[in-house]
């Protein structure tokens, strides 16, 4: 659907450059824009690999096991049928911090890593019919954890910063304040709605 909708805006724009005569202009903008899409892809890269290699040292080294004990009062909170030292508590704990520390795409395979770990648990629920739900349906868990990281609290929003600096922003880390202020909320909400769902299905 989505690249239905993209070719339709550039056939859209085409078709108004040649009625209006400015096709020389649509194709220079077309030509601008792919050199900056490049020119912003490896600015990215080298951010992304600067973040990615740390969380992976933090990893090797025992730190984002050490900051997930820390986390555990907030994972039992957030996913209280959780089971104790279950390996998706640490995947979870990988993709909250990516999340508060503004780096989405170095959250996305930790994210990846705790969907397979909860449908795991789903599946061991359902041979023991433990209040269980059917395949191919979200549990709890994951409703939660999905909430969260859509609503995730950022300290240092690192893409936006790298985004207005890459074009020519006076003050990039302006954006810290209002991203603090707008997550932060984004993130209480979510949790009140997650934690009244669980509350009216114990009911």
């Amino acid at each position: 659907m989505l690249n239905y909708l993209w070719a339709g805006m550039m056939l859209v724009g085409i078709m108004w450059g040649a009625v209006h005569g400015t096709l020389g202009e649509v194709t220079e903008g077309i030509l601008n824009s792919a050199k900056e899409a490049v020119a912003l892809s490896i600015t990215m890269l080298g951010i992304m690999s600067f973040w990615c290699g740390i969380l992976k040292i933090g990893e090797e080294s025992g730190l984002i096991e050490a900051m997930t004990k820390r986390m555990r009062p907030i994972i039992r909170f957030l996913f209280p049928r959780l089971p104790e030292e279950h390996p998706a508590a640490e995947a979870i704990s990988t993709n909250m911090i990516a999340n508060v520390l503004g780096l989405g795409w170095a959250a996305t395979p930790a994210g990846l890593k705790a969907m397979e770990e909860l449908e795991k648990l789903e599946e061991e629920r359902r041979k023991s019919q433990d209040h269980s739900v059917a395949r191919g349906t979200a549990n709890d868990e994951m409703c939660t954890f999905l909430i969260m990281n859509i609503s995730s609290l950022q300290l240092i929003p690192i893409n936006m910063i790298a985004y207005r600096a890459e074009y020519g922003s006076a003050d990039p880390m302006s954006i810290v304040g209002p991203a603090l202020i707008a997550t932060t909320i984004s993130t209480m909400a979510g949790v009140i709605v997650c934690k009244i769902m669980q509350k009216s299905k114990s009911l």
